[in-house]
Parts: C-alpha cells; structure tokens; sequence
C-alpha cells in the first residue's frame, strides 16, 4: 500500500436521511397544515383528537414525535403555535398534498410567525372601496379571546376617528350576520363595496354611520353584514 493510499480519508456520505413518517403522523400534519391555512393558527391537541377520533394522550405522542424529527416546532408558553418547519426534508412538503404544490412554502420557512388570527384585507372607513381580499397573518392571540370566525381588517380612512379607530388601525371583527344598533360593522354593501360604520335601523332599511362630522351617513335598503367590531389595535 503507498503512502498516498494509507493516508487518503473516506469521503463524508452526503446522502440525506429519508423522511419517514407513519400514517397517522402524516394525518395530523396535514391537519395542522389545513387547519393554519384557514385559521392562522394550529389546533390545539384536543381539536386534533376529536377531528382525529384519538385521545389526546396518543395525538400528544404523535405531536411529540413530530417535534423530536424536527417536523414540528412550536414557540414556549403560547398556545396554537405549532408550525411545520421542512427546511431538513425539502421533499417532506408532499406530504401535505396539492396545497403546496404552486410553491406557496412561506407556510414552512424557519422563521415563521406564530400568528392566530388571519388579516383579510383592507376596509374602507372613508367612502366605501371594492372589496378585495388580500391574505396575511397578524398574531392577536395574546390580546383576545375570541371564537372562530374572528378576523382582521386594516382601516382605510378616517370616518371613525371620534370611535378611536384611525387610518392604518387593524380591527378585530367576529363574524356575524346580526348586529345590535349602534354597534360597529363590517358592512357588504349591494354595489360590492365594504365599509366600516356603525350601524341603526332606518324604517325597512339601515343608516350606516361613521363618527366623524366630515362624513355623511349612508342610507341603503339592503347590506349584508359580515362582522362586528370587538377590538382596535394601533401600531405607532
């Protein structure tokens, strides 16, 4: 044997380690996945055990294990914060099914946010604008309780400026289709349009009224109401 043989080192295998996964594992990552993608957050384990049909132990085992692989990471001391992190398993992302198929990753990138509320798009709190949504995330989940169906919306306009709501303020809005007069409404207008108002019976129709004497009211026969305000929150 040479000398250049005795001293040559074997090379580093740069083969990756297969992603191995079992049934029910590959079930409740996908669950999450969904789930985040409506909600903006993960379930919490006993809504996993009950979509599921598990116990919450096995479904705690199942989680655990997907921590331990690095599939799953979540934050300390905050609830719904399991993301799904493939940054060791490129391939892993099949898992999940067509969702992620037209390259809409950011879901999986290390540095995600643990969000829980999803943001919309933008309301109009000056005259109405169209209706266009426009997804995002914004974590609210340690300023509110709420229940599903709640949401975001940025304000565009000043129209509520006496209500302490500003131009650039987010509204949290829980769904609903009733409202109480007086109170403050993500109002559908016939047109398309949506707006910001407070809202009061008007005969056989409704007064959509803002707070602030530099807007008029607007009176419509019909509007769908699609939330009412619970919340402001303001960035300076």
């Amino acid at each position: 044997m040479t000398r250049s043989q005795r001293e040559k080192k074997p090379e580093k295998s740069t083969k990756k380690t297969p992603l191995t996964l079992t049934p029910r594992q590959v079930q409740i990552l996908r669950l999450i996945h969904s789930y985040r993608v409506s909600n903006g957050c993960s379930p919490t384990l006993r809504e996993m055990a009950e979509r599921l049909r598990l116990s919450k132990v096995t479904v705690f085992e199942h989680v655990e294990t997907l921590v331990q692989k690095g599939l799953l990471r979540r934050s300390p001391n905050r609830a719904r914060s399991l993301t799904i992190d493939f940054s060791a398993y490129p391939d892993g992302l099949s898992v999940l099914g067509d969702d992620t198929q037209s390259g809409n990753t950011a879901e999986y990138s290390s540095d995600l946010s643990t969000a829980c509320y999803p943001l919309v798009g933008v309301i109009a709190a000056g005259t109405p604008l169209e209706a266009i949504e426009n997804p995002d995330i914004i974590d609210l989940s340690t300023l509110f309780e709420t229940g599903r169906g709640t949401f975001v919306l940025r304000v565009s306009g000043e129209s509520m400026l006496n209500e302490h709501i500003r131009d650039g303020d987010y509204v949290l809005v829980e769904r609903s289709q009733t409202a109480r007069d007086g109170q403050i409404v993500v109002a559908l207008l016939e047109n398309g349009e949506a707006t910001l108002k407070k809202i009061y019976r008007n005969g056989k129709g409704f007064r959509l009224e803002g707070a602030n004497e530099n807007f008029s009211p607007l009176y419509v026969d019909r509007l769908n109401i699609q939330g009412v305000v619970i919340g402001v929150v303001r960035r300076y």
